[in-house]
């Protein structure tokens, strides 16, 4: 496996964007501090401890697994999980490293979960090294620690070197071991001087290879629950893709590379990358947007999803638009009645006494706590990272009941504002069943001036707007791309030697935390217009004769996207995923060009995430005429 390895944490936020983010896709991450850094959000998933307070405090904080020198007897290793624990062995003056390889064989991987082993290249390079190391994992896999599996050996390059090449990472990945390289020797996407592209890394570092004629790998695709979405495939070029864009990104046997979703707006979002134990497949672990990943409009192309992960997502949906009558609405709509329901329920489940109570009861539970957490806006996977952390804990609380649990059957639990997220806001959404109202003023209690203050409107003049606008279309009209590009040019200050720029767009770099705002926020959208879709109808008014009422999507539209000394990427998003959600065979946006004839990034990633097919690199009459009526380039 690769594990890429950041010394020290703070260096974290001085990668590239594009690389953390993708760091955070790989299984595990290395950091050789006594402190549990953060990538892209997420705790670390390794770190280096030298105290027993400092491993303790760490694996309490939700740290995956400690690495502890083999030589520190200062910490009582047997008295914590072994699982969570990776002991690390550094070659001595005057002694080979087939002493540290013995040591990790006869002590090391009977005491925890991995073993660590600092190597230099010509180590790597021996053949009888690589030998021992391969025996050193065989012995590794027959110690297995409960659900975690085999105990893992990592090597680490050591001495003077210049780093890793992708010779030795095949090497160490061939013995079954897995290679630890240093983040700021990796690097994502098209330009890796002097870096190892991640892809390549992992491809070397695992000897991930296909067993087709073709040579592609097989990829299982899952959601962030594990629910099995569909299969999929990949190759070199397609797993470089997919970890420099975050998204998923594939390799089709009839296209070439597939980035999931760019015509039809069901994108997905990478949540994890990991290799099979056999390094014949991988698991793309993915956020799946828009209708579904099957090309049936489905979530999932083997059926719709069971259990909890359907519970969930059918809350969510009667959260946005649910029946009138549901059950579930009233619910949302009546806050004490969901709390008292909650405290029924959990007292039923207290007392059930057989197997088939206990599962009824907690099914009831189950549903009742989904709706809880909809209403306050908390999803599924927030709450299995709860768990997941709660797992992780190793200062135990007494876990003794509170006393109004024991001494009534009637537990107050207050209702707290609803939050739009699960983390603490000073904006909150209303609470079910709470009315939002517009501001009210009373006509009989305000003064002249206020009166006069509040109805106030912006005075018009149409004539005056048309005389401007109409020489405009005009020239359009007659001249076509011609007009366009000098009216561009006079308006927007933009030489360009082309009017229209078409799909698949080439969107810029942004900012993490500018790139899920948008998707947030396309996500929103989306659901709140795929549930205004309007269902055929048809009703037989006499015998013989039915009546039939269907809606039918416009063929194509054109969007306008204001620009100027705003950026405005709400405006697409407002306009794009409405034509979107309808079916819109052919989308054209307009927006005003930047002065060196570029368009917003932000505004760019939106069109590519509506399937925008052209963009019009043009603002103003100009552009409205260009749709309007059609040019050259521009379509009608």
């Amino acid at each position: 496996m690769l594990v890429p390895k950041i010394s020290p944490p703070s260096l974290s936020q001085s990668l590239e964007p594009a690389l953390r983010r993708a760091l955070g896709l790989l299984p595990a991450v290395l950091y050789k501090d006594a402190q549990a850094a953060r990538v892209d959000g997420e705790a670390a998933a390794w770190a280096e401890v030298s105290t027993t307070d400092d491993l303790q405090a760490l694996l309490n904080s939700g740290l995956s697994v400690a690495v502890v020198a083999a030589d520190n007897d200062s910490i009582a290793v047997s008295e914590f999980d072994r699982a969570r624990l990776a002991l690390r062995y550094t070659s001595k003056p005057n002694e080979g490293v087939d002493s540290i390889i013995r040591a990790a064989t006869s002590d090391g991987i009977h005491r925890c979960g991995a073993v660590v082993l600092e190597l230099t290249a010509e180590q790597i390079g021996e053949a009888t090294v690589s030998q021992a190391l391969a025996e050193l994992v065989r012995a590794a896999e027959r110690q297995v620690v409960g659900s975690n599996g085999p105990v893992r050996v990592l090597v680490e390059l050591c001495g003077e070197t210049s780093g890793w090449t992708l010779g030795l990472l095949a090497r160490v990945g061939s013995a079954g071991a897995s290679a630890v390289v240093d983040a700021g020797q990796l690097g994502v996407g098209d330009d890796c001087a002097g870096q190892l592209e991640m892809g390549a890394a992992l491809v070397a570092a695992t000897g991930l290879a296909s067993d087709r004629s073709d040579g592609l790998v097989t990829t299982v695709v899952v959601s962030e629950q594990r629910v099995c979405l569909g299969v999929a495939y990949s190759n070199g070029a397609s797993l470089a893709a997919a970890l420099a864009s975050g998204d998923g990104v594939y390799w089709s046997r009839k296209r070439g590379l597939w980035h999931k979703g760019l015509t039809s707006g069901a994108t997905q979002t990478l949540v994890g990358i990991s290799v099979d134990c056999d390094a014949d497949a991988l698991c793309f672990r993915v956020r799946q947007l828009g209708p579904g990943f099957c090309h049936r409009q489905t979530a999932s192309c083997f059926g719709p999803a069971t259990g909890i992960a359907r519970l969930a997502q059918t809350v969510a949906d009667r959260r946005l638009d649910a029946p009138s009558g549901s059950y579930t609405r009233r619910l949302f709509d009546d806050a004490e009645l969901l709390r008292a329901k909650l405290v029924e329920e959990a007292g039923e489940l207290a007392e059930a006494a057989d197997p088939a109570s206990v599962a009824f009861e907690a099914a009831d539970v189950l549903y009742f706590a989904m709706v809880k957490c909809a209403a306050y806006g908390v999803s599924l996977a927030d709450v299995e990272r709860n768990l997941d952390l709660k797992h992780l804990k190793v200062v135990r609380r007494p876990g003794n009941a509170k006393p109004q649990a024991t001494a009534s059957n009637s537990i107050p639990i207050p209702i707290p504002p609803m939050r739009t997220s699960i983390q603490n806001s000073d904006i909150r959404a209303a609470l079910p069943g709470e009315k939002i109202a517009l501001r009210v003023f009373a006509a009989d209690e305000l003064s002249e001036a206020e009166r006069n203050e509040l109805l106030q409107r912006p005075l018009v003049n149409s004539q005056e707007i048309m005389s401007r606008v109409r020489p405009i279309v005009d020239a359009v009209r007659a001249r076509g791309d011609a007009a366009v590009l000098e009216l561009t040019a006079k308006f927007d200050g933009a030489q360009m030697d082309s009017v229209v720029v078409r799909a698949p767009f080439v969107v810029p770099e942004l900012p993490d935390a500018v790139r899920a705002a948008i998707d947030q926020a396309y996500a929103n959208v989306r659901t709140f217009h795929a549930a205004q879709l309007p269902a055929d109808s048809a009703v037989e008014t006499m015998p013989g004769v039915t009546c039939r009422r269907f809606s039918r999507a416009i063929e194509r539209v054109g969007l306008y996207v204001p620009g100027g000394s705003a950026v405005l990427p709400s405006s697409a998003l407002m306009l794009g995923v409405p034509a979107q959600v309808a079916g819109c065979s052919e989308i054209v946006m307009a927006t005003p060009p930047r002065a060196d004839g570029s368009i917003v990034p932000e505004v760019l990633y939106v069109a590519h995430k509506v399937g925008a097919t052209a963009i019009v690199k043009a603002g103003g009459a100009q552009a409205i005429a260009a749709m309007a009526f059609g040019t050259e380039s521009v379509p009608k």
